[in-house]
């Protein structure tokens, strides 16, 4: 801030320089990136630690997808990066009345 930044949100990087096994725990401490106090976005859709833990396709991940983005809006996650709006909008919908965190 002092250098005159003000809007950071936090991208864990999901799919990038890990397996998938890396990438659920990075996934499982969701909390640790709360410390930085700023916006969390988890970009998990579509990704391959979805696809292949499902043995599925990228294009059929879309129930995988769905289950962590809601675990995400569960542990904090301010925004999704996602390639489906209509379903993210009715996860996102159904959380904020489920959590009350909004």
């Amino acid at each position: 801030q002092a250098a005159g930044i003000v809007d950071v949100i936090l991208d864990p990087g999901f799919g990038f320089a890990k397996d998938t096994a890396q990438n659920f725990e990075l996934f499982r401490s969701l909390s640790y990136f709360h410390t930085f106090k700023r916006p969390l976005l988890i970009g998990v859709s579509r990704k391959s630690m979805i696809y292949k833990t499902l043995d599925t396709t990228a294009k059929e991940a879309l129930n995988g997808t769905t289950v962590l983005n809601t675990l995400a809006l569960q542990n904090g996650a301010a925004i999704l990066r996602v390639h489906d709006v209509r379903e993210a909008k009715e996860v996102v919908t159904l959380c904020q009345l489920a959590i009350k965190r909004y």
